[in-house]
């Protein structure tokens, strides 16, 4: 008879018993809401920049593996997320190539250089914006109006402009709500804020639904909920105080919420289970981070947004305070290790 054969594994010994590729696709339920919101807000040049952003994505996500001699890991959901993000956080009216330069970086260069999915330390979307920001600037920050009569009528001719060429705006143009207070001193009503009736990137101007897509996931015990409400918080009493100290010069803390990337970026960014902190002291510190660098960019700044600076640099501290709010083992005092 043969003997039995004991298992010895580390914690945790119950598992929840979701799977990532479980995880992954209801983060992309979560998104849909916010997807097709944008796609009634912009009209075909959502649907071309998500269709390119998420088909660009995958399509690295494959020829890389396949150029590791590894299988591929198109369908765990990762980098159908990534290029929903990344399509998510661009302006309307990107042109096409720069928008599948960006999803190549997305891929390559935040995720499959430091190992693939797990490993990757920055948000791999907000790296990819990262670096259009830094390469093309003046397309980065070209808006249009959303909600526009003739959006499901034609794309704007910058959308298909030839690769290496100057991108030209003929549709509408409109100002976001952060650079419309920044450089012109004017503020948006906090209902247009909230149901989405403002110019932006593709998916960050419909407030309500972002946090519906977020309720969804903390209900389904799938995010870590103290993230984005420390954020908030962060954000709400920076700005609150400043607004207390001069309510002419700084913008009231509920623009400061529900304007620009605050809601996408913590909702659906700061939460990357990959780049935000295993402790609850450690994500109070990191939640803090970002609320209050967001802050500081943004009002003093050049540039009218500053949440994906603030989630990049919370991520690069993420290693630091793990090593720094380490659980205390059982038994032991705090100086164990």
């Amino acid at each position: 008879m043969p003997g039995r054969t004991l298992d010895i594994q580390t914690s945790p010994h119950v598992h929840q018993g979701s799977s990532t590729n479980a995880i992954m696709w209801n983060v992309v339920i979560a998104l849909a809401p916010t997807t097709l919101f944008a796609v009634y807000a912009f009209g075909w040049a959502a649907v071309a920049t998500l269709t390119m952003a998420t088909l660009s994505c995958v399509l690295t996500e494959h020829l890389l593996c396949r150029a590791s001699d590894k299988p591929t890991t198109i369908f765990d959901g990762s980098a159908v997320i990534t290029g929903l993000l990344f399509g998510l956080t661009l302006p309307p009216a990107l042109p096409l190539w720069m928008t599948f330069v960006g999803g190549f970086l997305c891929i390559g260069l935040g995720k499959a250089m430091f190992g693939g999915l797990g490993n990757n330390p920055l948000n791999p979307a907000l790296v990819g914006r990262a670096v259009l920001q830094a390469a093309f600037p003046v397309p980065m920050t070209t808006w249009v109006a959303a909600l526009t009569e003739d959006r499901f009528s034609g794309l704007a001719s910058s959308i298909t402009t030839a690769p290496l060429s100057r991108p030209v705006v003929d549709v509408v143009s409109g100002a976001t709500p952060l650079s419309a207070w920044k450089f012109d001193h004017q503020l948006t009503a906090d209902m247009d804020l909230l149901l989405g009736n403002v110019s932006g990137s593709v998916g960050e101007t419909c407030a309500v639904l972002i946090l519906l897509g977020g309720l969804y996931l903390v209900a389904r015990k799938m995010m870590n909920w103290r993230i984005p409400v420390v954020i908030f918080a962060a954000t709400a009493a920076v700005s609150g105080a400043l607004y207390l100290h001069d309510s002419a010069a700084y913008p009231p803390p509920q623009f400061m919420l529900l304007s620009g990337g605050m809601m996408l970026g913590a909702v659906f960014m700061a939460t990357d289970m990959v780049g935000s902190p295993m402790s609850t002291r450690g994500i109070v510190v990191y939640g803090t981070l970002i609320g209050v660098l967001t802050v500081v960019i943004r009002v003093w700044g050049g540039m009218p947004e500053g949440m994906m600076y603030a989630i990049l640099l919370g991520n690069a501290a993420t290693p630091h305070l793990d090593k720094l709010f380490q659980p205390r083992i059982y038994g032991t005092g705090r100086g164990a290790s």
